[in-house]
């Protein structure tokens, strides 16, 4: 609480924590406001003075909390970053020959791309999850939640092209049942597709940090953008409220919105 403490003193005087009023507060946290200060750092301090207050009442020190009525508002969340379809065509487009990972890393971004799943939901995957006739697979999601999810048929000539001729040459076990393997064999772990992912996407021309979880924003922003029902994608993410969703809308509008302003005619004139 030393920052605090000194603020006070330097601004009026500090008579002591039971003398600090709601005001006294406000005026600290605007202080921290006009610092330019992240708000995830102002609910953090406003956090500490909660709990610092909460003993000072449970101790009898003080009766009354002049934070109990003082909530920080939380930052907006920042928009999901996705791929543009060219992006997406130029590293599959990198990823041709026979090389066994090669191969799997072709299935691997197709099947993350035309299906939405989660890094840790790729990397369980397994054998008998997988439906080649139907085009499906049965995910268990979070919370053992399981759902279906669907795949085209790209995806499934690139599954197919994995499974027959790349994965035989990457197998150690015969009992290994795990669809993605890595060289050594075994299961390609969560940091092992984030590794993989980062290599292939920059070798292809996407430069900076990316992760896999973008392939899952660009699944979804590119089924709404082609008029998909948000409860259908809501099913499909495995997301348990619709509210986890909804944050998609805001992209596609400014992604409408960016497109708007680049070619509506009057835009050129101003």
């Amino acid at each position: 609480m030393y920052e605090e403490k000194k603020f006070w003193q330097q601004n009026g005087g500090f008579n002591g924590w039971q003398k600090v009023t709601e005001r006294d507060i406000q005026i600290y946290l605007q202080h921290l406001a006009d610092r330019k200060l992240a708000r995830s750092s102002q609910g953090r301090q406003m956090s500490s003075l909660h709990s610092f207050y909460r003993f000072l009442i449970k101790r009898r020190i003080i009766k009354i909390d002049p934070t109990q009525t003082i909530v920080v508002r939380r930052g907006e969340k920042k928009l999901p970053q996705f791929f543009y379809q060219p992006e997406i065509k130029q590293v599959f487009d990198s990823l041709q020959g026979d090389k066994p990972l090669t191969v799997r890393n072709l299935a691997l971004f197709e099947l993350f791309y035309a299906t939405g799943m989660r890094v840790s939901e790729v990397s369980g995957l397994t054998l008998k999850q997988i439906d080649l006739d139907l085009n499906t697979i049965l995910v268990h999601g979070k919370g053992n939640k399981d759902r279906y999810v669907a795949f085209d048929d790209r995806a499934k000539n690139s599954l197919l092209n994995y499974l027959n001729n790349a994965r035989p040459c990457l197998l150690k076990d015969k009992d290994e049942q795990h669809v993605f393997l890595s060289n050594q064999g075994k299961a390609i772990s969560v940091r092992g597709i984030q590794y993989v992912m980062q290599k292939t996407f920059n070798q292809a021309g996407i430069s900076g940090k990316v992760h896999p979880h973008e392939l899952r924003h660009t699944f979804a922003t590119a089924m709404l953008n082609n008029g998909a029902d948000m409860r259908s994608v809501q099913e499909l993410l495995g997301h348990s409220s619709l509210s986890a969703t909804q944050i998609y809308t805001h992209v596609t509008m400014a992604h409408l919105k960016s497109d708007y302003e680049k070619y509506f005619p009057r835009n050129e004139e101003s």
